[in-house]
């Protein structure tokens, strides 16, 4: 049974800078979890030799396993590694594990680059026979679980960014 290919998009909104969020979304740390409600890491990050001490490159010689917990209650455990970083507007990775695929995070500046939209595709295959079994019927349901994923990491998103503005001096 060869998987469906799930095209998941979604778009989040904030008041800042795309030098701000991508502060946030592409620190080497990959500290998604610190910000992002149901998300935690399912095991340390894995790093290899970076080509150079940039951003860019440990970024690339990084691999996060994280866990996302569903509202419908069961959690996908995902391996994000990036495989093109252009700072600050676009993030290409790998997805593994329980979704394969790809994803892209890109930066676009509004209102003369004082807000942002970020704009996030994901091209995935869940990996998981019970997932591929109920894709059929579950497939809106499996939609819906994502969307309010998403929905609940941009909540986030948009707390850290403020509380990171009010930790800055004036």
């Amino acid at each position: 049974m060869k998987s469906r290919l799930f095209n998941l998009n979604s778009t989040w909104q904030f008041p800042a800078s795309p030098e701000e969020v991508w502060a946030v979304i592409a620190d080497t740390d990959m500290s998604w979890p610190n910000w992002w409600p149901h998300c935690t890491f399912a095991a340390p990050l894995e790093r290899t030799e970076a080509a150079s001490e940039a951003t860019e490159e440990i970024l690339k010689a990084t691999t996060a396993h994280l866990n996302f917990k569903a509202f419908l209650g069961y959690t996908l455990t995902i391996t994000i590694h990036p495989t093109k970083v252009s700072a600050p507007r676009e993030i290409e990775f790998d997805a593994g594990g329980h979704l394969q695929g790809t994803g892209r995070v890109t930066l676009v500046p509004q209102e003369q680059g004082k807000t942002t939209r970020m704009d996030i595709e994901w091209r995935v295959r869940p990996t998981q026979r019970w997932m591929n079994v109920l894709t059929p019927v579950a497939a809106p349901a499996f939609v819906a679980a994502h969307a309010l994923m998403m929905r609940q990491g941009e909540k986030g998103l948009q707390r850290e960014l403020a509380n990171n503005r009010t930790k800055k001096p004036a």
